[in-house]
């Protein structure tokens, strides 16, 4: 792993120096997650160490698709729900708000019947305990998940799963909206627009719309919002910025992902480039970068600001 200072351009390429206006919010679509199963079994094939848990993962991400596109919701919100919210710029589907509402339980059942045939005997345990759980039980988990606890040594095994379910309740709410909420104001930049949870990494773009153009992706309902190139996400510091990466035998990234890691706040975020690999993800090129998380976390320096659900570490 090596290091570089940044400023207005790092060895990925630079910042846009003129943008056409690039949208601030930009809320998910339906083929969000037949995306990231792809990507996951493109990586699969990339990071070998780590194959069997990326395979599990993509599969994870097709059922995810497979019930986001194919089951109808038991609750749906009243056509005024989110008025109040919209006027007052506040996030619309805050998950704390919701969490009690959404059916995401009839989501997670959906999600376990549609791995039960495309998993192996490692994991079928994890579909009962799933499936025997009580409403009540399964409920804590996802209060754990959403506020980024990491459970018990009981429950660690199962959250991944909740928060798929989770994440497929939000992003059809967020899909659904009339129109995206404005950008965050100052003082929650940090924070999703839409559900209020914080980004799991920033992706750099390369639609002719917004080509350059970086954006924070939220780790609960893949809603984006825009974030300027070159600054801390976490505290908006631009001068105290280093990339860290992986890189191949040959001194090669061979993930297009940095850490973007600030001397000021000591956390870091990593940032997805897509001009290297068109089809990267935020959640996936995380998932597959996971030696670079324990790295820093030997190294002891940076924090994690990033959160992503489907990735839960102990205490």
């Amino acid at each position: 792993m090596k290091g570089k200072r940044g400023a207005a351009g790092h060895e990925f390429g630079y910042a846009p120096t003129t943008i056409m206006e690039p949208p601030e919010v930009v809320l998910p679509d339906d083929q969000l997650f037949s995306r990231r199963a792809l990507r996951l079994r493109e990586l699969m094939v990339m990071v070998p160490a780590l194959d069997e848990f990326l395979d599990f993962m993509g599969r994870v991400a097709q059922a995810q698709h497979q019930v986001l596109s194919g089951r109808e919701p038991a609750w749906h919100p009243a056509p005024d729900a989110f008025d109040q919210a919209f006027a007052h710029r506040m996030p619309p589907l805050g998950f704390r708000a919701l969490r009690r509402d959404l059916d995401w339980q009839g989501d997670l059942l959906a999600i376990v019947a549609a791995l039960e045939l495309h998993v192996g005997e490692r994991q079928r345990p994890l579909l009962q305990a799933l499936r025997e759980a009580d409403a009540e039980a399964l409920q804590t988990i996802a209060d754990d998940v959403l506020e980024q606890r990491p459970g018990s040594e009981a429950t660690r095994g199962l959250m991944p799963l909740v928060a798929a379910a989770l994440q497929v309740a939000w992003a059809r709410l967020a899909a659904g909206l009339p129109r995206p909420p404005a950008q965050p104001l100052a003082e929650a930049r940090a924070l999703c627009p839409c559900c209020g949870s914080p980004p799991v990494a920033s992706v750099v773009h390369n639609e002719p719309n917004r080509s350059g153009v970086r954006s924070l992706h939220c780790a609960l309902c893949a809603t984006e919002w825009h974030l300027e190139r070159v600054k801390c996400s976490n505290c908006e510091t631009g001068g105290q910025l280093l990339y860290l990466e992986l890189d191949d035998e040959q001194g090669e990234p061979f993930l297009p992902v940095q850490a973007e890691a600030c001397g000021a706040c000591e956390s870091y975020l990593k940032i997805v480039l897509r001009q290297l690999q068109g089809r990267a993800d935020p959640v996936a090129d995380d998932l597959a970068s996971l030696p670079l998380d324990l790295m820093l976390a030997a190294e002891g320096v940076y924090a994690r600001s990033g959160y992503n659900p489907l990735l839960v570490f102990g205490d």
